[in-house]
């Protein structure tokens, strides 16, 4: 679940590049809490693709989760961390408006001290 920046009122990106940051574990271990994220707004988006999307039932709430496939209706997306939850498994097929983006670069700030 990252925080996003660059976001207009009408939930389309004002750039084309973005930055967003990973919280919580449903993404390890690819993706670790406070890891950052550079995110192509508007990007194309093809099955295996790390996306950031508006909850489907939590529309302020922005997530990040793998396209595994697309169905009719949308996008079926699951987090890489099984356990974790929160994903298609819990709410279907994601409507192809509230995928966001795709996630092109990840990086981890530098560790404190470093």
């Amino acid at each position: 679940m990252p925080e996003v920046s660059q976001e207009s009122e009408r939930g389309r990106a004002v750039l084309p590049w973005g930055a967003a940051e990973v919280t919580g574990p449903s993404m390890v271990p690819t993706l670790y809490h406070g890891d950052r994220l550079l995110v192509r707004w508007g990007a194309r988006v093809r099955p295996g693709d790390v996306v950031v999307l508006r909850h489907p039932f939590q529309q302020d709430l922005l997530v990040v989760k793998r396209a595994k496939e697309r169905r009719e209706g949308g996008w079926w997306v699951l987090g890489d961390n099984a356990f974790a939850g929160g994903d298609s498994t819990d709410y279907g097929v994601v409507p192809p408006d509230l995928v966001l983006g795709a996630v092109r670069l990840r990086y981890r700030p530098p560790a404190p001290g470093r």
